[in-house]
C-alpha cells in the first residue's frame, strides 16, 4: 500500500517527512518525480492536484484534502467519481481559525489601528470606547469552524448572529439559514465574519448588494468586514469602492481573488484595510499528519472514513 502526496504548490518534504516519522510502514510516494507503480497507490492527500493524475490511480480509495477546504481539489475537471474526498477536521485547525476571528474582531472593536497611529504619532488620545454588547458580529458559515468562533464571540460578551445554508442550532447566537433569510441576518450585522465554503452559490457573495444590506446602526456608523473564507467570494472592487465611500467601516481580509496578493494591489496600503497571507488557520504539518494517518488507519480497519465531503454541495 502506498500514500501519495499530490500538492504542487506546497512544500512537499515537510509532510512527507512528518507522515514517515508517524508511519514508517506506508511507502510514500510524491508527485511527479516519485510516483513508483500506480498500481499500489491507495490514498491520496492533494491540494491543486493537476489534471488526470488522481483518474490515472487505478486502485486509489480515499483522496485526502490538505486544508480544511476542499475547493482546490474539486477544481479538477478528471477528478474520478467514485472516490470519496475527505476534509482534515482536527481541534487545532479550528482553534487557529478562532484566534484569528476572535484577534480580528478586538482588533476592530477595540480600535487597535487607531491606536497604532497615535503611537506613531507619539499622539496621547484617550478617546471613548464602548462595550462588546454593542456590537453584533454575523457569521456568514456555520460549520465546525463558524461554529466555535461564534461561540467564543458570545462568551466575550458580543451579540452573534450567524447564517448557513441549513438551519443550526448555537447556545448564545441567533441563527438564520438560507437564501429568504439572509437579508434579515445582513441587516442585524455590525462586524460580518466570512467562513463559508467556495461553492458555485457563494462565489461572489460579498459584493455591493451585500454590503449594502448590512447594519449601519453600531458605534462605527458602518460595518466592518472580514474575510477568512475563501477569495473568491468576494468582489474586491465592491470592497474597495465601498472603504472608499464609506459604505464600509474597515476590513480585515486574509484570503483574495488572486494569490499571492500582487504587489501593486491597493489593499497593501489602504488605512482602512487589515491584510494577512492567507494564515488564519494555517496547517501545522504534524498535526494534520496525524489526523490524516488516523483517518488512513481507520479505513484500513474496515471503519468508515469522517468527515466526508459531499460533492454535490461542495464541501
Amino acid at each position: 500500500m502506498a500514500l501519495l502526496y499530490l500538492i504542487p504548490t506546497w512544500p512537499s518534504d515537510i509532510w512527507t517527512t512528518c507522515m514517515r516519522q508517524q508511519a514508517p510502514d506506508i511507502d510514500i510516494r510524491v508527485w511527479p518525480d516519485q510516483m513508483g507503480p500506480l498500481a499500489d497507490i491507495e490514498y491520496a492527500v492533494a491540494w491543486l492536484p493537476p489534471a488526470n493524475v488522481l483518474r490515472s490511480l487505478p486502485r486509489l480509495k480515499v483522496i485526502f484534502s490538505l486544508g480544511a477546504g476542499v475547493d482546490a481539489i474539486l477544481k479538477d475537471p478528471t477528478l474520478p467519481d467514485n472516490v470519496p474526498i475527505a476534509r482534515v477536521n482536527d481541534p487545532d485547525l479550528t482553534m487557529r481559525m478562532t484566534e484569528y476571528v476572535v484577534l480580528q474582531v478586538l482588533m476592530h472593536h477595540r480600535q487597535q489601528r487607531r491606536l497604532d497611529e497615535n503611537q506613531r504619532n507619539r499622539l496621547w488620545d484617550s478617546f471613548p470606547t464602548h462595550a462588546a454588547s454593542a456590537l453584533t458580529v454575523g457569521i456568514m458559515g456555520l460549520g465546525v469552524m463558524g461554529t466555535d468562533s461564534a461561540s467564543k464571540l458570545a462568551l466575550l460578551g458580543f451579540k452573534v448572529v450567524g447564517w448557513s445554508r441549513s438551519p443550526k442550532t448555537i447556545p448564545g447566537v441567533e441563527c438564520f439559514a438560507g437564501a429568504p433569510e439572509f437579508d434579515s441576518f445582513l441587516e442585524r450585522t455590525d462586524i460580518l465574519v466570512c467562513l463559508l465554503p467556495h461553492t458555485p452559490e457563494t462565489t461572489g457573495i460579498i459584493n455591493r448588494e451585500t454590503i449594502a444590506k448590512l447594519s449601519r446602526k453600531g458605534p462605527f456608523g458602518a460595518p466592518i468586514l472580514i474575510n477568512a473564507g475563501r477569495g473568491k467570494q468576494q468582489v474586491e472592487k465592491d470592497i474597495l469602492a465601498a472603504l472608499d465611500s464609506g459604505a464600509l467601516h474597515s476590513a480585515s481580509l486574509d484570503v483574495f481573488e488572486t494569490e499571492p496578493l500582487a504587489q501593486d494591489s491597493p489593499f497593501w496600503g489602504h488605512p482602512k484595510v487589515t491584510v494577512t497571507p492567507h494564515v488564519a488557520a494555517d496547517s501545522d504539518p504534524a498535526t494534520i499528519t496525524a489526523y490524516v494517518l488516523g483517518q488512513i488507519r481507520r479505513h484500513q480497519a474496515g471503519l468508515p472514513v469522517e468527515n466526508l465531503v459531499d460533492r454535490g454541495r461542495g464541501y
